[in-house]
């Protein structure tokens, strides 16, 4: 039986998607824990906007460096051969279309693939952050999310709250199921064994459809 946390095993399952030689960048959240889990042996160029490439794995308590943070202040490690750099260098990066792949949280995901995640109605909004650049430059966009938030999905029709983008989702992984969006449905191709397809349609209002490769998730 796994030990993993559900937010862990979101993560392992991300690490899973990212291809080898690539340049991903990792938001705040859920993202930034799929570098604990990208294999040593597979060759990955990690970004973060605030202007690092080559970011490795979390630092051993007691061995942060308060120098070498993520965008979203949190200590990282720097692998060897790491690029330091401008925050106005790293957007003309990822608006320059040279990020492969961007993982980011969501607050909602609807079923054409539209992304909303930088405003949540009723709280103070502090700014759009990189998210809108992200989204719109990479070539791929993996959401890595739990389910459902106090009991609200967050996988719907359509998104009622503030959009990031429309249509830019590539990729979404929940602990339950993993969806591909192409030509503007969203396809499930892995579904968790403890989980139904009735159970999974009772928690996603968003309509989709069922491969006929359907696999059994797994972080394994």
């Amino acid at each position: 039986m796994s030990t993993l946390t559900i937010k862990e095993m979101i993560a392992k399952r991300v690490a899973m998607e990212i291809k080898e030689g690539t340049i991903v960048n990792l938001g705040i959240g859920i993202p930034t824990m799929v570098a604990n889990y990208i294999p040593e042996n597979k060759s990955v160029y990690l970004h973060t906007e605030n202007g690092l490439l080559g970011v490795g794995p979390s630092p051993e308590k007691g061995k942060e460096d308060p120098e070498i943070i993520n965008a979203g202040k949190l200590p990282v490690t720097a692998q060897k051969g790491a690029a330091y750099f401008s925050s106005s260098e790293s957007f003309a990066m990822i608006r320059g279309g040279h990020i492969d792949t961007v993982v980011l949280g969501a607050l909602q995901v609807s079923e054409t693939g539209d992304l909303a995640n930088w405003a949540v109605p009723g709280k103070d909004i502090l700014g759009v952050g990189g998210a809108m650049d992200l989204v719109v430059g990479a070539k791929e966009v993996i959401i890595a999310t739990q389910h459902c938030k106090e009991g609200n999905p967050k996988i719907v029709n359509h998104c009622d709250i503030p959009l990031t983008a429309q249509g830019v989702v590539s990729t979404l992984i929940s602990e339950y199921a993993v969806f591909r969006f192409k030509d503007n449905e969203m396809i499930l191709e892995e579904l968790d064994k403890g989980c139904t397809i009735e159970k999974l349609k009772e928690i996603t209002p968003a309509n989709f459809i069922i491969s006929p490769s359907l696999k059994a998730y797994s972080v394994e």
